[in-house]
């Protein structure tokens, strides 16, 4: 962030919220022209400040009705069982987010479950057969309160 000046910060604002935004319309709110902004871009995006740009989904409306967290412990903490387990993980196709944590778990996942006779399925065939597992523990979200993108920037 402290590399970031008030002009690469108004861009990634207007992102956040607008990531359809032509470069001509960007560079005009953030008062550059057209070719300046789309060097700022260019340098946001191979420094690794800006990931990429997605379509943001409704889970809901694709039938995906439930969020279960899914908190994990490994047999150890090994560099090679972590490795083994995370690159396994990564083939699950539910898995919306995973975690290595401190604590009590080694690992925190969000799943996405169409119900729950979905989520038996993906525990039985994915979460269960994922690499030094001994423990998995699962809780259903209730009620999304909010479910933020993107931090918020000066």
């Amino acid at each position: 962030m402290s590399d970031l000046d008030t002009i690469d910060i108004a861009i990634l604002k207007t992102l956040q919220v607008e990531g359809r935004i032509s470069n001509a319309a960007l560079a005009e709110r953030v008062g550059l022209s057209a070719s300046a902004c789309s060097r700022r871009l260019d340098i946001l995006e191979k420094s690794g400040v800006i990931k990429g740009y997605h379509a943001r989904l409704s889970h809901k409306a694709l039938d995906y009705r439930m969020i279960a967290i899914v908190h994990i412990s490994l047999s150890g903490q090994f560099a090679k069982t972590l490795a083994e387990f995370e690159a396994a993980v990564k083939l699950c196709p539910n898995v919306l987010v995973c975690y290595l944590m401190s604590g009590e778990y080694d690992y925190t996942l969000r799943i996405a479950a169409r119900d729950l006779e979905d989520y038996e399925r993906i525990h039985r065939d994915w979460l269960s057969a994922l690499p030094h597992v001994v423990k998995i523990n699962s809780s259903f979200a209730l009620r999304e309160i909010i479910d933020r993108p993107n931090v918020g920037l000066g």
